[in-house]
């Protein structure tokens, strides 16, 4: 497991152990957030490592790459992505869906120059995500008690569950050549500059209406993280839409 991974692993259970010491209010507990205390906290840490290091970071990102070179960088990480989405769709019981993540890998990796281009789109063979937390929501696994890990920020033990486990099920976890580390480090690095430049304003934007930020955040991962759970669920999306 790489430094990145024992961190989410520490982190989770340093969390966890903090929370036990404090006594949840019973507004926290209705909220699902045992560890309310402790989690603000770290959240407060998130948001001083966000403004001095991450969105500087990004900023920098953004300044320096220019959108063509920026669609190909979400392109690559988007393609060495699919393995993992193949591996939980078919967890999922979801055949169609798998042959769909097999035929955007194949083509991309192909035809698209190792995953820098996405022809598979203009082939219309549709794009989704899939991670092993939503794999475990989907086999009725409950979320736990929410948490707030340094860096990573909104979570729950179900999710860090399936983050870890994902690492596991990454091919390119078990391909050993040389300077392994730094090719996690910057896969992860290039990763998290990716995802922060594309929610940048969405989260700008909640902070800006928001009383608590922190509850709104909570609410608002909870539902992206549902929603997702929801629409991989078969009977979900075997209902009309109305």
């Amino acid at each position: 497991m790489n430094a990145l991974k024992r961190l989410v692993v520490a982190a989770a259970l340093g969390v966890l152990l903090c929370g036990c010491a404090s006594h949840p209010t019973p507004e926290a507990l209705a909220a699902g957030d045992p560890y309310e205390p402790t989690n603000r906290q770290t959240f407060k840490l998130n948001q001083k490592l966000d403004k001095y290091f991450v969105i500087p970071t990004v900023g920098a990102y953004i300044f320096v790459m220019p959108p063509w070179g920026r669609t190909r960088v979400h392109d690559l990480l988007d393609n060495l992505s699919l393995p993992i989405t193949f591996a939980n769709d078919m967890m999922q019981g979801e055949p169609k869906l798998g042959g769909q993540t097999f035929a955007r890998f194949m083509v991309n990796t192909t035809l698209g120059l190792g995953g820098l281009f996405d022809p598979a789109t203009r082939l219309h063979i549709p794009n989704h995500g899939n991670d092993f937390g939503v794999t475990l929501g989907v086999w009725g696994i409950r979320e736990g008690p929410y948490l707030v890990l340094p860096l990573l920020g909104p979570n729950n033990p179900r999710d860090t569950t399936g983050f870890v486990t994902d690492y596991f099920i990454d091919p390119l976890h078990w391909i050993r050549y040389k300077q392994h580390i730094w090719w996690d480090a910057g896969h992860e690095y290039f990763t998290l500059l990716d995802l922060r430049s594309q929610t940048y304003q969405t989260v700008q934007g909640v902070q800006r209406s928001s009383l608590d930020f922190y509850s709104s955040m909570r609410s608002l991962y909870r539902q992206l993280r549902n929603n997702e759970i929801q629409r991989a669920r078969p009977k979900a999306r075997e209902l009309p839409e109305f």
